[in-house]
Protein backbone atom coordinates (compact mmCIF):
# COMPACT_ATOMS: atom_id res chain seq x y z
CA UNK A 1 0.00 0.00 0.00
CA UNK A 2 1.49 3.35 -1.09
CA UNK A 3 0.12 5.46 1.73
CA UNK A 4 1.12 8.83 0.25
CA UNK A 5 -0.62 8.15 -3.06
CA UNK A 6 -3.67 6.87 -1.21
CA UNK A 7 -3.91 10.01 0.92
CA UNK A 8 -3.53 12.23 -2.15
CA UNK A 9 -6.66 10.64 -3.63
CA UNK A 10 -8.72 12.28 -0.88
CA UNK A 11 -11.82 10.95 0.84
CA UNK A 12 -14.27 9.05 -1.32
CA UNK A 13 -16.86 6.30 -1.24
CA UNK A 14 -14.09 3.84 -0.34
CA UNK A 15 -11.69 6.01 1.69
CA UNK A 16 -12.08 8.06 4.87
CA UNK A 17 -9.59 9.89 7.11
CA UNK A 18 -9.69 10.25 10.89
CA UNK A 19 -7.11 12.06 12.99
CA UNK A 20 -8.01 9.80 15.89
CA UNK A 21 -10.88 7.75 17.34
CA UNK A 22 -12.45 8.47 20.71
CA UNK A 23 -16.06 7.33 20.36
CA UNK A 24 -16.74 3.74 19.18
CA UNK A 25 -20.42 4.50 18.53
CA UNK A 26 -19.55 7.21 15.99
CA UNK A 27 -16.94 5.23 14.08
CA UNK A 28 -19.32 2.26 13.91
CA UNK A 29 -21.39 4.20 11.37
CA UNK A 30 -18.43 4.27 8.99
CA UNK A 31 -17.76 0.56 9.49
CA UNK A 32 -21.39 -0.30 8.72
CA UNK A 33 -21.49 1.93 5.63
CA UNK A 34 -18.31 0.46 4.14
CA UNK A 35 -19.41 -3.12 4.83
CA UNK A 36 -22.85 -2.50 3.29
CA UNK A 37 -21.54 -0.91 0.11
CA UNK A 38 -18.28 -1.72 -1.68
CA UNK A 39 -15.93 -1.96 1.27
CA UNK A 40 -13.35 0.70 2.12
CA UNK A 41 -10.23 1.84 3.93
CA UNK A 42 -10.20 3.99 7.06
CA UNK A 43 -6.91 5.82 7.63
CA UNK A 44 -6.46 6.83 11.27
CA UNK A 45 -3.77 9.43 11.89
CA UNK A 46 -4.69 11.55 8.86
CA UNK A 47 -6.68 14.79 9.01
CA UNK A 48 -9.53 15.72 6.65
CA UNK A 49 -7.16 18.03 4.74
CA UNK A 50 -4.75 15.13 4.04
CA UNK A 51 -2.15 16.00 6.69
CA UNK A 52 -0.43 13.12 8.51
CA UNK A 53 -0.76 13.68 12.26
CA UNK A 54 -0.04 10.10 13.33
CA UNK A 55 -1.46 8.10 16.22
CA UNK A 56 -0.25 7.58 19.78
CA UNK A 57 -1.33 4.01 20.44
CA UNK A 58 -2.51 1.49 17.87
CA UNK A 59 -3.50 -0.88 20.68
CA UNK A 60 -5.97 1.63 22.11
CA UNK A 61 -7.45 2.48 18.71
CA UNK A 62 -7.81 -1.16 17.70
CA UNK A 63 -9.59 -1.77 21.00
CA UNK A 64 -12.06 1.03 20.24
CA UNK A 65 -12.66 -0.31 16.73
CA UNK A 66 -13.30 -3.80 18.03
CA UNK A 67 -15.73 -2.35 20.57
CA UNK A 68 -17.44 -0.43 17.77
CA UNK A 69 -17.87 -3.62 15.76
CA UNK A 70 -18.95 -5.85 18.63
CA UNK A 71 -21.20 -3.41 20.48
CA UNK A 72 -22.70 -1.17 17.79
CA UNK A 73 -22.69 -3.16 14.54
CA UNK A 74 -25.24 -5.90 13.94
CA UNK A 75 -23.95 -8.35 12.95
CA UNK A 76 -20.32 -7.53 13.93
CA UNK A 77 -18.01 -6.57 11.06
CA UNK A 78 -14.73 -8.11 9.92
CA UNK A 79 -11.85 -5.61 10.22
CA UNK A 80 -8.23 -5.87 9.10
CA UNK A 81 -5.40 -3.67 10.38
CA UNK A 82 -2.03 -2.52 9.07
CA UNK A 83 0.34 -0.18 10.92
CA UNK A 84 2.21 2.07 8.50
CA UNK A 85 5.18 4.27 9.42
CA UNK A 86 5.88 7.35 7.31
CA UNK A 87 7.62 10.66 8.00
CA UNK A 88 8.40 9.46 11.52
CA UNK A 89 4.73 8.96 12.33
CA UNK A 90 2.41 5.98 12.48
CA UNK A 91 -0.87 5.57 10.59
CA UNK A 92 -3.32 2.77 11.21
CA UNK A 93 -4.87 1.56 7.94
CA UNK A 94 -8.16 -0.18 8.66
CA UNK A 95 -9.64 -2.25 5.83
CA UNK A 96 -13.35 -3.08 5.90
CA UNK A 97 -14.22 -5.53 3.10
CA UNK A 98 -17.60 -5.54 1.44
CA UNK A 99 -19.56 -7.92 3.63
CA UNK A 100 -21.17 -11.20 2.62
CA UNK A 101 -23.49 -10.85 5.64
CA UNK A 102 -25.05 -7.50 4.76
CA UNK A 103 -27.10 -5.63 5.56
CA UNK A 104 -25.31 -4.57 8.73
CA UNK A 105 -27.19 -2.25 11.06
CA UNK A 106 -25.94 0.45 13.40
CA UNK A 107 -27.36 0.22 16.93
CA UNK A 108 -28.48 3.77 17.76
CA UNK A 109 -28.68 5.32 21.24
CA UNK A 110 -32.50 5.25 21.19
CA UNK A 111 -32.51 1.51 20.60
CA UNK A 112 -33.29 1.79 16.90
CA UNK A 113 -31.16 0.05 14.28
CA UNK A 114 -30.26 1.92 11.10
CA UNK A 115 -28.73 0.79 7.82
CA UNK A 116 -25.95 3.04 6.49
CA UNK A 117 -24.32 3.04 3.05
CA UNK A 118 -21.55 5.10 1.44
CA UNK A 119 -22.63 7.94 -0.81
CA UNK A 120 -19.51 9.55 -2.25
CA UNK A 121 -17.46 10.58 0.84
CA UNK A 122 -20.34 10.34 3.34
CA UNK A 123 -21.96 7.57 5.37
CA UNK A 124 -25.70 8.09 4.97
CA UNK A 125 -28.75 6.36 6.47
CA UNK A 126 -31.11 4.48 4.24
CA UNK A 127 -34.35 2.60 4.66
CA UNK A 128 -35.79 -0.89 4.54
CA UNK A 129 -35.87 -0.75 0.74
CA UNK A 130 -32.10 -0.64 0.49
CA UNK A 131 -31.68 -3.11 3.34
CA UNK A 132 -33.51 -5.72 1.29
CA UNK A 133 -31.54 -4.94 -1.85
CA UNK A 134 -28.16 -5.00 -0.13
CA UNK A 135 -28.39 -8.72 0.37
CA UNK A 136 -29.53 -9.52 -3.16
CA UNK A 137 -26.41 -8.76 -5.16
CA UNK A 138 -25.15 -11.80 -6.97
CA UNK A 139 -25.47 -12.49 -10.66
CA UNK A 140 -25.30 -8.88 -11.82
CA UNK A 141 -27.63 -7.07 -14.15
CA UNK A 142 -28.58 -8.50 -17.51
CA UNK A 143 -26.12 -7.41 -20.23
CA UNK A 144 -28.95 -6.30 -22.51
CA UNK A 145 -30.30 -4.07 -19.74
CA UNK A 146 -26.87 -2.54 -19.06
CA UNK A 147 -26.36 -1.77 -22.76
CA UNK A 148 -29.69 0.01 -23.14
CA UNK A 149 -29.68 3.72 -23.89
CA UNK A 150 -31.83 4.47 -20.84
CA UNK A 151 -29.30 2.87 -18.49
CA UNK A 152 -26.28 4.40 -20.23
CA UNK A 153 -27.83 7.86 -19.91
CA UNK A 154 -28.49 7.23 -16.23
CA UNK A 155 -24.90 6.17 -15.55
CA UNK A 156 -23.50 9.15 -17.45
CA UNK A 157 -25.69 11.44 -15.35
CA UNK A 158 -24.60 9.82 -12.07
CA UNK A 159 -20.91 10.00 -12.95
CA UNK A 160 -21.35 13.81 -12.90
CA UNK A 161 -24.06 14.23 -10.26
CA UNK A 162 -24.41 13.02 -6.68
CA UNK A 163 -27.87 11.50 -7.08
CA UNK A 164 -31.03 11.39 -9.18
CA UNK A 165 -34.74 11.15 -8.36
CA UNK A 166 -37.25 9.06 -10.29
CA UNK A 167 -38.92 12.28 -11.44
CA UNK A 168 -35.64 13.71 -12.75
CA UNK A 169 -34.77 10.41 -14.44
CA UNK A 170 -38.17 10.28 -16.13
CA UNK A 171 -37.54 13.72 -17.64
CA UNK A 172 -33.97 12.82 -18.59
CA UNK A 173 -34.97 9.87 -20.77
CA UNK A 174 -38.55 10.94 -21.57
CA UNK A 175 -40.51 8.15 -19.92
CA UNK A 176 -43.19 8.10 -17.23
CA UNK A 177 -42.17 8.54 -13.62
CA UNK A 178 -43.74 5.16 -12.80
CA UNK A 179 -41.64 3.42 -15.44
CA UNK A 180 -38.52 5.31 -14.31
CA UNK A 181 -39.12 4.13 -10.75
CA UNK A 182 -39.44 0.51 -11.89
CA UNK A 183 -36.19 0.72 -13.85
CA UNK A 184 -34.34 2.31 -10.93
CA UNK A 185 -35.68 -0.40 -8.63
CA UNK A 186 -34.48 -3.10 -11.02
CA UNK A 187 -31.01 -1.55 -11.15
CA UNK A 188 -30.92 -1.19 -7.37
CA UNK A 189 -31.70 -4.90 -6.99
CA UNK A 190 -28.36 -5.54 -8.73
CA UNK A 191 -26.60 -2.76 -6.77
CA UNK A 192 -25.90 -0.77 -9.89
CA UNK A 193 -27.51 2.12 -8.03
CA UNK A 194 -28.48 2.44 -4.38
CA UNK A 195 -31.72 4.03 -3.12
CA UNK A 196 -31.13 6.42 -0.24
CA UNK A 197 -33.65 8.29 1.90
CA UNK A 198 -33.08 12.04 1.61
CA UNK A 199 -35.42 14.76 2.87
CA UNK A 200 -38.34 12.31 3.14
CA UNK A 201 -37.82 11.24 -0.47
CA UNK A 202 -35.93 8.40 -2.13
CA UNK A 203 -32.99 9.33 -4.35
CA UNK A 204 -30.66 7.03 -6.25
CA UNK A 205 -26.88 7.22 -6.16
CA UNK A 206 -24.28 5.26 -8.07
CA UNK A 207 -23.07 2.22 -6.17
CA UNK A 208 -19.41 2.49 -5.11
CA UNK A 209 -18.64 -0.66 -7.09
CA UNK A 210 -19.36 1.38 -10.25
CA UNK A 211 -17.76 4.73 -9.40
CA UNK A 212 -14.61 4.00 -11.37
CA UNK A 213 -16.39 2.30 -14.24
CA UNK A 214 -16.95 3.52 -17.77
CA UNK A 215 -20.12 3.84 -19.77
Amino acid sequence: MNIIELIEQGESSTLEFKSTIENPAKIAKTLVAFANTGGGILLIGVTDDKKICGIKSEVEIIGLLEEASDMYCHPPILIRYELIRTDGKEILAVTIPESEDKPHLLKEKDGEETVYVRMHDKSVPTGKLTARNLGSYGNGADKTLMQSGNVKNLLKYLFSNEYITAKRYAKLINISERRATRLLMELSSHQIVLPVERDKDVVYTLSSRNLSGKV
